[in-house]
């Protein structure tokens, strides 16, 4: 690594170590703005005031770790070590780390050394001036609009975060080190993508030309834990009665399809909803971006690839369902349908597959079948709209809507059931709903009721061995 000394005076050495000691700051000057106020000799001799020096200090000893992490990016990936383990990268920073300071005579003691080492770790693994935010349990979404615009969704609430980027490159660093470490490309040819990190956390990144002012980072957190049907419950997202009738009807293999808007936990749902698949039986998941995490034991995931660089490689959601069906799954999971793959999902309920589950975008239950129907039309065959519909009431049970109130609380909106078809109407008939009676402060008000229909899902789980309780249907306990 070449001398990098000439980028830093004593005073940059000084305000580095200061920076890297927990709970201090930079010395003060015996120049200091309270002496200049009181007619101090050296603001009449044109001696620097003491603040411009530690500001310049700050630039420098900033702009020594800019360089160096800079260095030490090339020289990792001269050696291909980008994509090697975390371990194996860890240790190539620390070496370069402790090279660098014996070369450069840094005056730092063990302390500052190994923070600086930690630093340069994180920059190098992990996301940057992000990583506080990823360590917070109570943040969902993380949301960059440029180096200065830091948003994180916190219970429900966004909010403007203090967290900073240097500038544009800083920031694109960082996305293209999130692309590199699972071996992916984002640039000016492919200037939009969707990653995973390791701890299952969704990314979505945009960069100019597509994003016009800065580059941009999403990154939707899950919890160290997949939340369970219990959790649900307790927190309000549905009551037990419902979470007692959606767990038996999964049980007894009814079609679920999951809808609500974004962010509106479709996904935890469905994963709640897994708990009830028998571990007996074999599951395929087919996600853009793996998100379930199943108890199951016999459980295949597969996650879809987009183009590379080159315009080839890519898997469709449409591939993976398609190709499921030769793995002899019990049950087939999709993650979102979003087009074409929507006429094979249905079709894999109809052909013995019954028992799946499914998310989509919607704004209501009747909307939900509405665009899966506009998802087969995706397909390219052109069948006409009663054929669609007669498959979508054949294939379907339920359907669940979720939605997030603007209290930030998510909320099972709905339970309806998919009963058949009327000239060219799908027939559907609603369980449960939450029925909401205002606002109380920034709290919504409402109760989930039973609305007195008897399933006809019912007969059929009792025939299975399934029998619940026809009180739970009964408006007057709900």
């Amino acid at each position: 690594m070449s001398n990098l000394r000439h980028h830093l005076d004593r005073a940059a050495h000084q305000d580095l170590a200061a920076r890297l000691r927990p709970n201090s700051r930079p010395a003060k000057s015996k120049h200091s703005s309270s002496d200049s106020d009181s007619g101090d000799p050296s603001s009449e001799s044109g001696e620097k005031p003491a603040s411009t020096t530690v500001v310049r200090a700050t630039d420098r000893a900033l702009e020594f770790r800019v360089q160096l992490h800079a260095r030490l990016l090339d020289e990792l990936a001269e050696q291909n070590l980008l994509t090697a383990s975390d371990a194996v990268v860890e240790s190539a920073v620390r070496e370069k780390v402790r090279e660098t300071i014996e070369t450069e005579e840094l005056p730092l003691n063990d302390a500052e050394r190994e923070r600086l080492a930690d630093d340069l770790v994180e920059e190098t693994l992990g996301t940057g001036p992000l990583a506080p935010l990823m360590q917070d349990p109570a943040i969902s979404d993380i949301l960059v609009n440029g180096p200065s615009d830091v948003f994180v969704e916190r219970h429900g609430r966004l909010e403007k975060t203090s967290i900073r980027f240097r500038d544009d490159d800083h920031l694109l660093r960082v996305i293209e080190r999130i692309a590199a470490r699972i071996g992916r490309r984002i640039d000016q040819n492919a200037p939009m993508a969707d990653l995973r990190l390791p701890d299952g956390s969704r990314v979505n990144a945009t960069i100019p030309p597509i994003s016009i002012d800065y580059p941009t980072l999403s990154i939707r957190r899950f919890g160290a834990r997949r939340l369970r049907r219990s959790d649900l419950e307790r927190l309000q997202m549905l009551t037990p009665d419902m979470g007692r009738f959606l767990a038996t009807c999964v049980q007894g293999r009814c079609n679920v399809l999951v809808s609500g808007g974004t962010g509106a936990g479709k996904s935890t749902l469905l994963g709640a909803l897994c708990e009830s698949i028998p571990a007996g039986e074999r599951v395929v998941t087919i996600e853009d971006t793996a998100e379930l995490v199943l108890d199951q034991p016999h459980v295949v995931r597969m996650e879809t690839r987009p183009p590379n660089v080159e315009g080839v490689g890519r898997i469709t959601a449409r591939d993976l369902v398609i190709n499921a069906l030769r793995m002899r799954p019990n049950r087939i999971l999709v993650g979102e349908v979003r087009g074409g793959e929507a006429l094979d999902m249905l079709q894999a309920m109809n052909t013995g597959h019954d028992g799946s589950l499914t998310t989509i975008h919607a704004n209501a239950p009747r909307d939900a079948l509405s665009r899966l129907e506009t998802m087969v039309l995706m397909g390219g065959l052109d069948l006409p709209s009663r054929a669609i519909r007669e498959q979508i009431v054949s294939a379907l049970d339920l359907v669940v809507h979720i939605s997030r109130f603007e209290d930030g609380v998510r909320r099972v909106e709905s339970i309806t059931e998919v009963t058949g078809l009327e000239g060219e109407t799908p027939l559907l008939q609603e369980i449960f709903r939450f029925e909401r009676q205002g606002i109380s402060g920034r709290r919504v008000q409402g109760r989930y009721v039973a609305t007195g229909l008897t399933p006809n899902a019912a007969h059929r789980l009792r025939e299975r061995g399934l029998d619940l309780p026809t009180a739970m249907f009964e408006r007057s306990n709900a």
